[in-house]
């Protein structure tokens, strides 16, 4: 069992995709996890070049995806626009 380590943690305005950001609260309410939690470990996670989810968080995200609507994939993530409503 690793020590638990210290940290300080910032509150930020992060705006999201919204059906991304429906499924990412629901995943964590599904791991028992923050918003907040979930997202650090995915961010860890990625910066060490390691996958976050195993196949069966997968098949919970896939089945929340199809819930949600969440047609998007990561080739999306630098081509998204703001629809009008958004620019508000």
């Amino acid at each position: 069992m690793h020590a638990m380590k210290l940290v300080t943690r910032t509150q930020t305005g992060v705006r999201l995709e919204a059906r991304l950001l429906k499924v990412l609260k629901a995943l964590a309410t599904e791991l028992d996890l923050t918003l907040g939690d979930l997202l650090e470990g995915i961010v860890l996670h990625a910066f060490e070049g390691k996958a976050p989810f195993g196949p069966a968080t997968l098949r919970k995200i896939r089945a929340l995806k199809a819930v949600y609507g969440l047609d998007l994939v990561a080739k999306d993530s630098h081509q998204l626009r703001e629809s009008d409503a958004d620019e508000r």
